[in-house]
């Protein structure tokens, strides 16, 4: 195997679909993150840095939970490729799941946990007390995570016989 060749199977990983939803899960959540800030309490004596740091630790947080989402449509599936050629039934359980998970942890951060609060102009599900612009950020995400990581990959092969 030539040199040339040596590098290119190394980098396969880079067309892995866990790697595409990661890369651009994060990429998308880390400007919503730093975009919804003023619809949770935070002090104004926060650094920009801490501001930062803040932001970034959700948008791994969101990563986790993009991640969760594609593995939960990967095992129904029975396949990582999914995404190659995702049904609205699969983009749809994508999105529900990142939207359950986001409706418990919001209610345990808010709550319990006592992680963070919300602003008080932050419009909030009745009963759940879950802010609507975190849950709305889990409905326009995960469809456009997809979109990203489809036309990312669309060029690579993929042999229908990778199954989980």
């Amino acid at each position: 195997m030539s040199n040339h060749q040596n590098i290119i199977c190394s980098l396969r990983w880079l067309n892995s679909p866990e790697w595409n939803v990661g890369i651009f899960s994060f990429l998308l959540s880390f400007f919503w993150e730093v975009q919804q800030m003023p619809f949770y309490q935070v002090s104004n004596a926060i650094s920009c840095f801490d501001r930062t740091r803040n932001c970034t630790l959700a948008t791994v947080g969101d990563v986790g939970i993009s991640l969760t989402s594609f593995w939960v449509v990967a095992a129904l599936s029975k396949s990582r490729q999914w995404v190659h050629r995702p049904s609205r039934k699969q983009i749809s359980l994508f999105t529900l799941v990142g939207v359950v998970i986001t409706i418990v942890f919001e209610a345990l951060a808010t709550g319990p946990l006592g992680r963070w609060a919300y602003a008080e102009f932050m419009p909030t599900i009745p009963f759940l007390g879950t802010g609507l612009v975190p849950l709305f950020m889990w409905l326009l995400m995960p469809p456009l995570t997809i979109w990203f990581v489809k036309r990312q990959i669309s060029n690579v092969r993929y042999k229908s016989s990778e199954q989980i």
